[in-house]
């Protein structure tokens, strides 16, 4: 069983930037591709970032030169480098760990760009 924690998340005018962190627990980290997703209001969940146990990375057009996804495995942990924020941006951003055919989703966290 995968534990995932966000946090991060808040309130960031329009410009700003954000760091989101995913902590995992209860799994052997390093053998799980991890992924960011998120959530705008009123939308479905879709895919924003990738990185894979080896560190190769992939993005969402919409995100693509703005947002970084990285990983350390001595921490257990996957961030999400948001910069260039915009209001499309505001949604709930999940971390997703899976390893064949099973995956695991953290409990998200709001991020809101306004001004």
């Amino acid at each position: 069983q995968v534990q995932l924690v966000e946090s991060g998340g808040g309130l960031v005018q329009p410009g700003g930037s954000l760091r989101l962190s995913c902590a995992a627990s209860g799994t052997r980290f390093s053998s799980y591709d991890m992924g960011w997703y998120r959530q705008p209001p009123g939308k479905q969940r879709e895919w924003v970032a990738g990185i894979t146990t080896r560190g190769g990375s992939n993005y969402a057009d919409s995100v693509k030169g703005r947002f970084t996804i990285s990983r350390d495995n001595a921490k257990d942990t996957v961030h999400l480098q948001m910069n260039s924020l915009n209001p499309e941006d505001t949604a709930v951003y999940y971390c997703k760990a899976q390893r064949y055919g099973s995956f695991y989703w953290g409990q998200g966290t709001q991020v809101t760009v306004s001004s």
